[in-house]
């Protein structure tokens, strides 16, 4: 017999922990639809109730959309198709909370809070990760999970990245906890802050110096740290940046959560673009140049 109470106080333990520790999928989202890379919406970004069992794929039909999909791809939103134009191919992209859906809007569920942006352009570079869902994903994560968040200020210098954690604050994200490089990043999202010099020692960051087929930002950042250069739709430069420029951007690496980069060519580009880190400045922009205090959407326009 006490054998038997103890085993069902185990496992009441157990089945209580575990419905603790699981989050409720469902609750209230947004949907945004936008083509060009964020540059012009098909329609107001709409907020929506998901229940438990609804998709990313379930929301964009309910927002008064009209869908075409096979399976978790999607085709067409409001008769406007994937396949080719100018002459290149387009397909529409989803991101939930800034980060790319590759498992299939189908079966992607969702989670209060959840940010979803789907966005028609070209396939030309495979993007990762973007900032415009900011402050997505820092508030309420991945899948439903909140991960730590690690800023790493790499710089002597640590004003901007003051600035930065401040900023961060300000939007309402906790749990941030402040350290120096660190090889193995884990389950954690992390905030690079610090001169291209300094925070091209991250073998994540460094991928932006070989442009957006690796890092899915468009912008190529020169080695030695004196410019940044800015790409168009096809990852061609269309112009460099000098001194006092700095890029907000974030990128994956293999495995890794995605890692956001606050840089800048010297000092004053890093104060810059810690400057930026507003949901107002980053809004619906996959990544964010910054040359004379004026904000440059990334990609560029092409001539």
């Amino acid at each position: 017999m006490r054998r038997l109470i103890l085993a069902a106080a185990v496992a009441a333990l157990a089945t209580g922990c575990g419905s603790k520790a699981e989050v409720p999928t469902g609750g209230r989202v947004t949907v945004t639809v936008s083509q060009d890379f964020g540059k012009s919406l098909l329609a107001p970004t709409r907020s929506q109730t998901a229940g438990e069992p609804d998709t990313v794929l379930d929301m964009l039909e309910r927002s008064q959309f009209e869908v075409r999909a096979d399976g978790g791809a999607v085709e067409e939103i409001d008769g406007l198709s994937a396949g080719r134009e100018d002459g290149k191919p387009v397909e529409w992209f989803a991101y939930v909370n800034g980060i790319a859906t590759p498992e299939g809007a189908a079966t992607r569920e969702l989670y209060e809070g959840d940010r979803i942006w789907y966005d028609h352009h070209g396939t030309g570079s495979r993007v990762g990760a973007v900032v415009g869902a900011f402050p997505q994903p820092f508030t309420t994560g991945i899948d439903g999970k909140k991960l730590p968040i690690r800023l790493v200020c790499m710089a002597p210098d640590g004003r901007s990245c003051d600035e930065v954690e401040e900023r961060l604050k300000a939007a309402g994200i906790r749990g941030l906890t402040r350290s120096n490089l660190e090889s193995s990043p884990g389950e954690v999202l992390r905030v690079l802050v610090g001169t291209w010099a300094e925070v091209r020692k991250d073998i994540a960051a460094r991928t932006l110096e070989a442009g957006p087929g690796e890092s899915g930002v468009f912008a190529r950042m020169a080695p030695a740290g004196d410019g940044i250069e800015i790409l168009n739709a096809d990852g061609r430069p269309e112009k460099t940046l000098g001194p006092g420029s700095g890029l907000v951007a974030a990128t994956t690496y293999r495995e890794q959560r995605p890692t956001w980069l606050i840089t800048g060519t010297d000092d004053v580009g890093v104060a810059a673009a810690a400057a930026a880190l507003n949901e107002e400045m980053l809004h619906l922009h996959f990544a964010l140049a910054i040359e004379q205090g004026r904000g440059i959407p990334l990609p560029v326009a092409g001539p």
